[in-house]
């Protein structure tokens, strides 16, 4: 059954999130891949970075490569196909943030800030300040805050369970991204 409004797939995105953590297979993190205009699934993909030993197995990453590999497809953007939108749970993190683009989805719905991550310990990377400007200049539309105080309190749920803080390696100086001085 498609999810038509954008707060219904980021609903059904934070309960994926809710269910890793419950479940323990991850990160307090889910996305998905739907087709734009008509709600329909194309695929999920939850945070499974400590259970596959995999850096970069994000939520985002595992579920554009599902998509990807479902539509037979490594670019979702592709001539014939309708467009994709990637529903997340939480703003992408630097690797996730490049990997948009060249995924070819054409539009990104986040739930949480990057903030609330590193609010719990997470070390989101380094990310021009204007990250989702800079999407928007490629065509890439981008909805924050959607079900914000929702997608956080998965965050919250995970910190408070004891979940795996991994990589924390961020630091008072990396936190966000500064332009290299000339």
């Amino acid at each position: 059954m498609p999810l038509v409004s954008r707060m219904d797939r980021m609903r059904f995105v934070i309960r994926l999130a809710m269910e890793n953590v419950e479940r323990g297979r991850g990160g307090p993190f889910g996305a998905a891949v739907f087709e734009a205009k008509k709600g329909t699934l194309v695929s999920i993909g939850v945070n499974i970075v400590t259970i596959a030993n995999c850096s970069h197995s994000h939520a985002e990453m595992v579920a554009l490569a599902n998509a990807q590999k479902e539509l037979k497809n490594f670019d979702l953007g592709a001539t014939g196909f309708p467009e994709h939108e990637l529903v997340t749970s939480c703003e992408p993190c630097a690797m996730c943030y490049g990997a948009i683009p060249w995924s070819g989805v054409r539009m990104l719905v986040c739930g949480a800030r990057c903030e609330d991550a590193e609010a719990i310990g997470f070390d989101e990377g380094p990310k021009p300040k204007a990250w989702a400007r800079a999407l928007e200049v490629r065509g890439i539309s981008v909805a924050q805050n959607v079900c914000r105080k929702e997608a956080v309190s998965v965050l919250q749920e995970y910190k408070k369970r004891g979940g795996m803080i991994y990589n924390p390696r961020q630091t008072k100086n990396t936190r966000r991204y500064r332009k290299p001085e000339s």
